[in-house]
């Protein structure tokens, strides 16, 4: 059986590792690099992306993860977790120190943070997922602006007006899947159980 992790450094983890656990699996929250050795999956939840950034450095926890993605580790990422996954930002968080927004990377798309607007702006959206209607809660939420070609977009919100297309909100590439919106608050499985499939290469 896999064992899943949860990146607990910061953000809505607990609410992952109840998902994972509602659906009968064993999870763990991972807090340090002898605990993601254990792991064979990994959810990295929403929270504060620039946050989770300097503490998992802090932490001894970006390379590793770096490693264990490009490795082919199934990894998930809501929110904050879709920007972490993203291989470029088009608007990274600089600190005081100057010191410019890192992520762990895997996904060959740029993301755009806050893009949907500040908290006050959170909203819910009715959206397919892979065949599967369901209410998707935006907080903060980032998009991806733009996606290489061996990403699969998967959910879609609407766009400004004259948009056809409609804003990237979900997306996976092989072991990779990220969201802009929070499954984990929403009361539906759907999105967890996708990724259980994805770690048993049953999707």
């Amino acid at each position: 059986m896999s064992l899943f992790g949860v990146l607990a450094l910061q953000g809505d983890f607990r609410e992952h590792l109840a998902s994972l656990n509602e659906l009968g699996k064993v999870a763990i929250a991972v807090r340090t690099p002898e605990e993601l050795a254990r792991v064979d999956a990994l959810i990295i939840p929403g929270g504060e992306s620039s946050v989770i950034d300097r503490l998992s450095r802090n932490y001894g926890l970006a390379e590793p993860i770096k490693e264990r993605i490009a490795a082919g580790m199934p990894t998930y990422g809501s929110c904050a977790g879709m920007i972490m996954l993203a291989d470029r930002l088009e608007n990274p968080a600089v600190a005081r120190d100057g010191a410019v927004q890192q992520t762990f990377g895997g996904i060959d798309m740029t993301v755009r943070r806050n893009a949907f607007g500040r908290q006050v702006d959170s909203f819910e959206n009715h959206l397919d997922f892979n065949g599967v209607n369901l209410e998707a809660v935006f907080i903060r939420a980032p998009e991806a602006i733009e996606v290489g070609p061996q990403v699969e977009v998967i959910s879609r919100v609407p766009g400004v007006e004259g948009d056809a297309q409609g804003r990237i909100v979900a997306v996976r590439q092989g072991n990779l899947l990220a969201t802009s919106f929070h499954p984990e608050v929403s009361g539906n499985a759907a999105i967890h159980e996708f990724f259980i499939n994805i770690t048993r290469g049953d999707a």
